[in-house]
């Protein structure tokens, strides 16, 4: 039996992704697996969506089925090693998780540590990555309602969170992040005028960065492709296939159609398209901090 894979990691999407090319290349369907090795439909389904991690054994059995060269089957095996870590999370270990972090922003979080490049639309809040710590502690105490160590925690989090636009582990590039935001992000006054000029002020920093770009669009572009809600799109590159994250108040979701992250890498050029340039942009958010 495969074992419960908790929040997705980017290494089981990976070896979810291996595995399903690996028995379209037999030209087998799930069905035939299952009469060939006795490894039901259902497992079957759930490593093939990242649902589960299989056993050793039970990656042994299906590679040979499928005349998988030792050296890939060792490449395979080694991802399941640690296929489910949360990554950093992981030092603020399971009460932080379970009390505060919900397994949807865990999820993201975990992608979000992993990703090349993440092309992000905001709509009403300034993105997480880019927030000063003042200005999440208000989007907090003045939104969902919570306990004051949660919201600390919760601040504690996401201020740890931006440490992928500077710094990653064993060498790794920061991230890649490519910020489009509405007018109404800039105009919602979220704490007082300090909070809001500092948060301006910290916009414009973070918007010199090689790594960052910042872009806005204003109220009179008119109706755009992002007025249905905010949206992530996290780019992995050869490491694992691209994902889409929505929120909403029913939850976290995440997708993984072609088709859906297809559709929303198109609204996503439409909106940097109408968007003002990342230099005009700047401007228009120095403009703000002067009034």
């Amino acid at each position: 039996m495969p074992r419960p894979a908790g929040p997705p990691t980017v290494r089981l999407r990976r070896l979810a992704a291996e595995m399903k090319s690996l028995r379209a290349e037999a030209k087998l369907t799930r069905e035939q697996v299952e009469e060939q090795t006795g490894v039901n439909q259902g497992t079957l389904w759930r490593i093939e969506k990242g649902h589960a991690k299989p056993h050793n054994g039970t990656l042994e059995t299906l590679f040979d089925l499928y005349d998988v060269p030792s050296s890939r089957r060792a490449e395979l095996i080694e991802l399941t090693k640690g296929a489910q870590q949360p990554g950093w999370l992981e030092q603020f270990k399971d009460a932080l998780l379970k009390e505060v972090i919900t397994e949807g922003y865990a999820t993201y979080i975990g992608f979000e540590s992993e990703a090349k490049a993440v092309n992000t639309y905001e709509s009403l809040f300034v993105p997480g990555l880019l927030q000063t710590e003042e200005y999440a502690r208000t989007v907090m105490v003045d939104g969902w309602p919570m306990e004051s160590d949660a919201v600390e925690q919760r601040v504690r989090t996401r201020v740890a969170r931006q440490s992928v636009l500077t710094e990653r582990p064993a060498g790794r590039d920061p991230l890649d992040f490519w910020a489009v935001i509405d007018e109404a992000v800039l105009r919602r006054q979220v704490g007082d005028r300090a909070v809001m000029r500092a948060q301006l002020a910290r916009l414009l920093e973070l918007s010199e960065r090689s790594n960052v770009t910042l872009q806005v669009v204003p109220f009179d572009r008119g109706a755009h492709p992002g007025m249905s809600g905010a949206f992530s799109c996290f780019k992995f590159g050869a490491v694992a296939p691209d994902i889409v994250y929505t929120e909403s108040l029913a939850g976290a979701v995440f997708l993984e159609l072609e088709e859906e992250i297809e559709r929303f890498g198109i609204a996503f050029d439409h909106l940097r398209a109408m968007a003002l340039s990342p230099r005009d942009s700047g401007a228009f958010i120095a403009g703000l901090i002067e009034q």
